[in-house]
């Protein structure tokens, strides 16, 4: 079994200071999981596959091409996912025309209220990618801060749907992804975020957010051992919108 990728950035010091307070323990996956896929539009990832530095210059909170080799792992998920009639969650930005209420985000990167600079200027950051476009059952929800709840409607529609735990993906790892996990965590959701479907401007925010969350709050997943537990889950639990 290969090391978890934040490994390579703790000191033997914090390994063992992890290990003597208990931390990390497997809290294990819920009986009526949804998955949640936070933020993953053409302003996080680009129109296309490439380098970080070339993406950004055209979409500013670009992923690079670590994006759509997270997009790849996510559909794999919502695949199996919608076949077992699993609730699918997306979550995506919403501005007015003019960014006035971009609010606080202004305070910390002056590039926050620009356009994408892409060819025709036409595509809109926000739309979700088309790879893993949402499907008429599914449930998108549009939020203007970094955690999925804050604002929005999603608490109330996870219980609508009863709910248990969440299957988290998406980006950044170390800004919506981490921020809404932990308030899903402080809403007594069981979460697992799946490493593969998670991705970051920032190697290492991202290793040591998941270490962080992996610590504290959540489960860090592989792909794999998330496809076999959603494969588990009996068909038929959920009551989904009718599309």
């Amino acid at each position: 079994m290969s090391e978890p990728v934040w490994n390579q950035y703790l000191t033997e010091r914090d390994k063992q200071v992890f290990a003597a307070a208990g931390c990390g323990a497997t809290q294990g996956y819920g009986k009526r999981p949804a998955v949640l896929v936070v933020d993953v539009n053409y302003s996080f990832c680009g129109e296309r596959p490439e380098p970080i530095l070339e993406s950004i210059k055209r979409w500013r909170a670009s992923c690079g091409a670590e994006a759509w080799d997270g997009i790849a792992a996510i559909r794999k998920l919502l695949t199996v996912a919608r076949e077992r009639g699993l609730p699918v969650i997306y979550t995506t930005g919403a501005r007015r025309e003019d960014r006035w209420d971009a609010g606080s985000w202004t305070w910390k990167n002056p590039r926050v209220t620009e356009k994408p600079r892409t060819q025709g200027g036409d595509l809109d950051g926000y739309t979700i990618v088309a790879d893993i476009t949402p499907q008429p059952k599914d449930i998108v929800i549009y939020k203007h801060k970094p955690s999925a709840f804050f604002g929005t409607p999603l608490l109330s529609f996870l219980v609508q749907l009863g709910v248990d735990s969440i299957l988290l993906t998406g980006t950044t790892t170390s800004g919506c992804v981490r921020a809404t996990a932990v308030d899903a965590f402080s809403n007594n959701y069981r979460v697992a975020l799946v490493e593969e479907g998670c991705f970051d401007r920032s190697q290492v925010s991202h290793a040591l957010s998941l270490c962080d969350l992996h610590a504290k709050y959540a489960d860090v997943v592989k792909l794999d051992d998330a496809l076999k537990f959603v494969n588990s889950v009996p068909r038929g639990l959920f009551e989904l919108p009718p599309g």
